[in-house]
């Protein structure tokens, strides 16, 4: 079978292999790849940022078929349909592994990272991480579940009540996903970008999120005030990962407010306004990945029509054409990418 392997580390080393087609162990499970989406961190590890244990292959947002299960299996069957978490082995024994706070294991190895991942035509899961399609949820969208859970496990960290106003900065699809399942709880929210992301910000008004605003056109802090009497945002999840971002969230908040870090930044040392922290007495959190607790609510939330991850979806590519992939990522054009396997 063909696979798209990053090979080693630093810019590039990404390459179509020939690898052997895998068969499950024991409480495993063998899916037959349908779709998988491309994350910011695959493009991180191929532009050499973000180090991965390479040689592996790529892509941890999949949904594929059940085609073969290994021995003591009898919670799947040939034919399901299927997603899975990108958790692939855990210690079992650390205090984040008896809270199934998998995502904080030390030891931890994620398909697509320490373990071969979605890009391809099959891979092994384990079984405690694979989850049923619902019925409304398609191939597509279950691709997506992932990146989905984790805006999920974002948004759990919040109190998020109706009527709530929720500023989410950065309309990339994390950023978008967020806005969606911020909305699932009844608030009101106001998206954010700027003036190269108007493909994102129309499409989240096709989304019905309530505000979009492009920051270098719009005065953001006078819409806040303007919908909450000069009291400010309720919560801000910044998703874009730019300090600047993260500087004007904390200035838009209300006293009392909750600061949610999404995004990454590209330096992990970044000057942080500790004192309107303080006089405003923000809740500042961070959310890392998701965990197993994530991943049935997300999938109910594509199911009931709540959250449209399908809509984010702007392009297809099989797995030979990951150069054009990766340009309309990087221009800009593309919101979501979606890759299918080669015999």
């Amino acid at each position: 079978m063909k696979a798209l392997v990053i090979t080693d580390h630093g810019f590039g080393n990404l390459e179509v292999q020939d690898k052997q087609e895998p068969t499950p162990g024991k409480g495993q499970v063998k899916i037959e790849v349908k779709y998988a989406g491309i994350c910011g961190s695959d493009i991180h590890t191929y532009e050499g940022h973000y180090k991965v244990g390479v040689p592996v292959t790529l892509g941890h947002e999949f949904s594929g078929e059940v085609v073969e299960v290994g021995e003591g299996v009898t919670e799947f069957k040939l034919g399901d349909r299927v997603t899975s978490e990108t958790t692939f082995y855990i210690c079992g024994e650390c205090e984040y592994c008896q809270s199934e706070d998998y995502n904080l294991c030390n030891h931890r190895k994620g398909l697509g990272n320490q373990q071969d991942g979605g890009f391809t035509n099959y891979l092994i899961a384990r079984k405690e991480s694979v989850h049923h399609l619902p019925e409304n949820v398609d191939y597509q969208s279950a691709a997506m579940t992932e990146p989905l859970a984790c805006t999920h496990h974002a948004v759990a960290k919040t109190d998020i009540h109706e009527g709530d106003l929720v500023v989410v900065i950065g309309p990339g699809p994390i950023g978008l996903l967020t806005a969606q399942v911020a909305k699932s709880r009844g608030a009101k929210v106001i998206i954010t970008g700027l003036t190269n992301d108007k493909v994102r910000l129309d499409k989240a008004k096709e989304l019905g999120i309530d505000y979009t605003v492009n920051t270098q056109e719009e005065d953001l802090k006078e819409l806040v005030n303007s919908l909450t009497d000069g009291y400010g945002a309720d919560v801000v999840f910044e998703c874009s990962g730019a300090v600047p971002a993260a500087k004007q969230g904390l200035d838009l908040l209300r006293k009392k407010g909750q600061y949610c870090q999404v995004g990454l930044f590209a330096q992990p040392e970044i000057q942080f306004d500790l004192e309107k922290i303080i006089q405003k007495e923000i809740r500042v959190v961070g959310s890392r990945s998701q965990k197993p607790a994530d991943w049935e609510p997300s999938l109910a939330l594509m199911n009931e029509g709540l959250v449209n991850a399908k809509a984010l979806v702007t392009h297809e590519f099989d797995i030979t054409q990951w150069d054009e992939a990766y340009q309309a990522i990087k221009s800009g054009e593309a919101i979501k990418v979606l890759l299918t396997p080669v015999k």
